[in-house]
């Protein structure tokens, strides 16, 4: 099915723009008279050197109206995200949504167990094999961390197995400088040099604020790296309602907002013109016993009106959806993805990060979860596609010829338009009881499950055999592993 035309009106139901207008102006308010802790002398004279107001006594960056205003000027309006293959490209900006998994978990389900393990590298490998199936998920975030490898060659190994298993643009969190000097050096290798790879970037990199309101050191490393190298970035706050932001969600979105601008204009301030996406990865707590609530209502009126704030400055958008607070795949994970997905990309976020593939608070991934939330998805695609009224479609000539008591079973309107104007989901159960009942009583997981099985099955190498031979020779430290599901450990 074809997706949404990029035009497509874009909907925001949950603020006016008069709330719209307050909160941004608060936000940037934040900016001016608090501003952001800055941990690096260095970064903190040259944002001093560009204009910036720096507290002398302390590590404090205040950034004056005009400043921020033309620091943001420079922030690309579109980015253009690539795949390996042109095909595969994702262009950001002017109402067009895209869907991608994420995480960086410890742990994964093993739904047929309910046993919960530690994730390793070969987990890497298998996530990207299954998004690079999927067609609903246009993009891969390393999804999970490998605590079967050594820190120092983690980044390496990582980013080579998603390079392996999908041709989809690949982003992922670098812990450090070194380990994005690694993912840098790996893909300028795939590309043909660094040159290559800053034209058509087909990795980028997920940084994090601390909030509230603070760049640490290592992660303006990273930043000064990446972005000095034409890799695309975001800069994610995640502030926590009740906890690490205001209880309130207005002022969760103020501070989100201060974090997130505050954010583009320092990567501008460094390198103008780099590309940059507005994070956002916004949460609440449930604060009568103090658990995260990441699956609530509220995370996903958060993440949707942070769409709008973003784009009220015409800023590409890293959203979240598709999180939950469900320990397996059941009804209460399909309600609270549904309800975010239907929040954050109604609102019309370029690239929706978390949907798919998350369980338990974002602590833990399941791959027959990858193929239910790309299922959800799907429909997300198809509402958003909106209802086609044309000649054609209204059907007129069809419904006189038929006249009443007939039917269209067999009608060539019917073949002609079926595949475009429905939704066919592939694992949801659509069959009589009794049928149902003589096939094992499948369920929407155990379907998925048997699919995640065939899908791993058909996983073929994404590099070609002379790309990888030359890896192998620069970078000895890779280690080739198998993803088939009877290797798990």
């Amino acid at each position: 099915m074809p997706l949404p035309a990029p035009d497509m009106p874009i909907s925001d139901p949950l603020l006016t723009m008069e709330q719209l207008a307050a909160i941004d102006a608060a936000g940037r308010e934040i900016l001016e008279r608090t501003g952001l802790r800055i941990s690096d002398p260095m970064v903190r004279r040259r944002l001093a050197d560009s204009g910036a107001t720096v507290d002398s006594t302390g590590e404090t960056v205040r950034m004056p109206h005009d400043w921020l205003k033309t620091r943001l000027a420079d922030a690309p309006r579109q980015i253009t995200l690539c795949g390996r293959d042109p095909d595969k490209d994702l262009v950001l900006g002017g109402g067009r949504v895209h869907f991608g998994n994420g995480g960086r978990v410890f742990q994964i389900l093993e739904t047929a167990t309910r046993r919960m393990r530690p994730t390793v590298l070969a987990d890497i490998a298998r996530a990207a094999c299954l998004v690079d199936q999927l067609p609903h998920l246009q993009f891969f975030i390393i999804p999970c961390q490998a605590h079967d490898l050594p820190a120092a060659h983690y980044h390496l190994n990582d980013f080579f197995q998603a390079f392996n298993n999908t041709a989809k643009h690949v982003m992922g969190g670098c812990d450090t400088v070194s380990g994005a000097r690694q993912m840098h050096a790996l893909a300028a290798a795939i590309a043909g040099d660094a040159e290559k790879l800053r034209q058509r970037p087909f990795v980028s990199v997920i940084t994090n604020p601390i909030s509230p309101l603070t760049l640490d050191a290592g992660t303006l490393a990273i930043i000064d790296f990446c972005a000095g190298r034409g890799v695309p970035l975001t800069c994610a706050p995640a502030p926590m309602a009740g906890a690490t932001a205001p209880v309130t969600l207005a002022g969760t979105l103020v501070q989100l907002h201060a974090e997130a601008l505050g954010a583009v204009a320092v990567i501008q301030a460094l390198h103008p013109g780099a590309p940059v996406l507005y994070g956002a990865v916004p949460s609440t707590m449930d604060l009568r016993r103090m658990n995260l609530a990441i699956g609530s209502v509220e995370t996903a009126m958060l993440n949707g009106a942070a769409v709008a704030l973003a784009h009220r400055h015409q800023l590409p958008i890293y959203a979240s959806a598709g999180l939950t607070d469900a320990k397996v795949p059941d009804a209460q994970a399909g309600g609270e993805k549904m309800l975010s997905y239907l929040l954050v990309a109604r609102a019309g976020a370029d690239y929706i990060h978390l949907a798919a593939g998350m369980l338990d608070s974002g602590n833990a991934i399941a791959f027959e979860q990858f193929l239910i939330d790309h299922e959800m998805i799907g429909m997300i695609q198809r509402l958003r596609q909106g209802i086609d009224v044309t000649p054609a479609t209204l059907a007129v000539e069809e419904i006189v010829a038929t006249g009443p008591g007939g039917n269209y079973v067999l009608a060539d309107h019917t073949v002609n338009h079926m595949m475009t104007q429905h939704f066919y989901p592939q694992h949801s159960v659509r069959m009589p009881y009794d049928l149902w009942t003589r096939e094992g009583e499948p369920t929407l997981v155990s379907r998925s499950r048997d699919q995640v099985r065939t899908m791993l099955a058909n996983r073929r190498d994404r590099l070609d055999a002379v790309c990888r031979n030359q890896i192998d020779k620069q970078f000895p430290e890779i280690r080739h592993i198998e993803i088939e599901e009877n290797q798990r450990t």
